[in-house]
């Protein structure tokens, strides 16, 4: 009899992504990369270390499956130019049966300057209902063995971060301080 043992998944705390490059047309009329762009590098670091959990083309293909992204909160902290490369950084921070949490940071992949930081939420969704629904238990187990090693890292001084001005720089009218619209949960 065949026995099929399968290693567990090793994670490196945190995820470090291959080295990627800041294309020339990326770059605006400022001289610096464009703000869509570091979406995309974030994005494609998102792709290596979902992979890691299983989370890939061949999953979305034989399970019919994938995960969308809820929320994304970027903070840009050092121009980027053309040619400059960058390795992106992720901690998983939390995640349930049908979420991921996680943080990204982006920095300068010879110089070790902070370029950025992303903050996500990510559901599963069942690609044929296009509904949010509960992960495979293997891929639960693999994300379960990330967030393991993950939980050993201090978490980020920016999670949960609201975007605002500091009350002493704002400038308010008396009119703008009605009631807030409400929020939509998933």
């Amino acid at each position: 009899m065949k026995h099929d043992i399968r290693a567990p998944a090793l994670f490196f705390a945190p995820f470090v992504s291959s080295a990627m490059r800041v294309e020339p047309q990326w770059i605006d009329y400022n001289g610096h990369l464009n703000m869509a762009y570091y979406h995309v590098l974030f994005d494609r670091a998102v792709d290596e270390v979902f992979s890691l959990v299983g989370l890939n083309r061949d999953y979305v293909d034989s399970r019919h499956a994938s995960t969308f992204t809820a929320e994304c909160h970027i903070l840009y902290k050092r121009e980027l130019t053309e040619s400059d490369q960058v390795r992106v950084t992720a901690q998983l921070i939390a995640f349930d049966d049908k979420r991921l949490h996680y943080y990204l940071e982006m920095r300068h992949a010879t110089e070790g300057w902070l370029a950025a930081t992303s903050e996500n939420l990510s559901l599963h969704v069942d690609l044929t209902s296009r509904k949010v629904c509960p992960f495979p238990a293997d891929i639960l187990a693999n994300i379960a063995l990330m967030k393991a090693s993950h939980s050993m890292m201090p978490l980020p001084a920016t999670i949960g971060r609201i975007i605002g001005m500091p009350e002493k720089t704002a400038i308010t009218v008396e009119s703008m301080t009605g009631e807030r619209e409400t929020e939509t949960r998933h």
